[in-house]
C-alpha cells in the first residue's frame, strides 16, 4: 500500500524485529516489582493486543520501550539500535491512558492539538517550519477530523477527542503507534468506529500497533496476536490461541498453568 504521509511503498514483514525487548525488568521506588524478565519481540506490520491484570505492568513496558521510563536492567532495541542510543522518536507514535480527562476548559483547537507532535522533531522547538501545516491537514484528514480542526479540543466527544490524539501520533509519519486503553469513556457505537480506524491505519498505511486492552472479547476480535504480561511474560500467540488456552492462562494471579512465547511469521 502507498504510505501518504511519506509517499513509500511499505510491506508487512513479520519476520523483520522493529522493537527487541531482552530479560526486561522494572520496580518503582517503593522496591515493587513490576515487571520481571521480561522478552519480547515486535514486528514490523504487526497487531498487538497488550492483556493482563491491573498492575501487571503493561504500561509500565510500554513506558520503557518508548523511553518515558529508564531501563533498569536488561535491554531494548528500537528499529536496530539500543534505546540508549535511539534518537528517531518520531517513528513512534503514542496515545497516552485516559485522554477523556485531559483538561476540557484547555483553550487550544484541534489543529493546534495535532501540531504539538510535529515539535518532538524539533525537541518540542515551539516554532512551524515549511510542511507542517501540510503534515496536520494529512494526519487529521486519516482519522476524518479536518472539518474539526478549529473546533476546541474540549468541545468534542469521547472518541472524537481519541481520533485527533491518533492524529497527533500520525503527524510525524510514525511506523508503530502504542495505543493505552484507547477506547475507555468512548461509547459502543464510536468504538466501533475506532477499531475500523485502527485496522485501516494496519491494514493500509501498514503501521505497527500495540493496544493495551482490558477488553478481552473486543481485542481478541481486532488483533493478529495477543500478549500477556502479568508481571512476566505470560503469552505471546495468537487470538485463536489465546481464547483456546485461555482456562489455562491466568490473567489475573500470579500462577500460569503455561508459558507460550511464539515467534510469528
Amino acid at each position: 500500500m502507498l504510505d501518504k504521509f511519506s509517499g513509500k511503498i511499505n510491506k508487512v514483514d513479520h519476520t523483520k524485529n522493529i522493537i527487541e525487548i531482552n530479560n526486561i525488568s522494572f520496580a518503582y521506588e517503593d522496591g515493587e516489582k513490576i515487571l520481571k524478565d521480561v522478552s519480547l519481540n515486535i514486528h514490523r506490520g504487526d497487531y498487538i493486543g497488550l492483556v493482563g491484570s491491573n498492575g501487571g505492568g503493561k504500561t509500565t513496558l510500554i513506558k520503557i520501550i518508548i523511553g518515558l521510563l529508564k531501563i533498569q536492567s536488561g535491554s531494548v532495541k528500537i528499529f536496530d539500535k539500543d534505546s540508549s542510543v535511539f534518537n528517531d522518536w518520531h517513528k513512534i507514535g503514542y496515545v497516552p491512558q485516559k485522554i477523556v480527562n485531559f483538561d476540557k476548559n484547555f483553550p487550544v483547537t484541534v489543529f493546534e492539538v495535532v501540531m504539538m507532535g510535529r515539535y518532538i522533531k524539533r525537541k518540542f522547538r515551539q516554532r512551524t517550519v515549511v510542511g507542517d501545516n501540510d503534515a496536520v491537514k494529512m494526519a487529521l484528514d486519516e482519522v476524518e477530523m479536518w472539518d474539526y480542526k478549529d473546533r476546541l479540543i474540549g468541545d468534542l466527544s469521547g472518541g472524537q477527542m481519541q481520533r485527533v490524539f491518533i492524529a497527533r501520533a500520525l503527524v510525524n509519519n510514525p511506523e508503530i503507534i502504542f495505543l493505552d486503553e484507547p477506547t475507555i469513556g468512548v461509547d459502543e457505537k464510536n468504538q466501533k468506529s475506532f477499531y475500523e480506524l485502527l485496522q485501516k491505519l494496519n491494514k493500509e498505511l501498514c503501521i505497527t500497533l500495540v493496544i493495551v486492552s482490558h477488553d478481552i472479547e473486543k481485542i481478541t476480535q481486532e488483533v493478529m496476536h495477543i500478549v500477556c504480561v502479568n508481571k512476566t511474560l505470560t503469552c505471546h500467540i495468537t487470538p485463536q490461541d489465546f481464547l483456546k488456552d485461555s482456562q489455562s492462562i491466568n490473567l489475573y494471579g500470579q500462577d500460569v498453568k503455561i508459558i507460550t512465547h511464539h515467534n510469528h511469521n
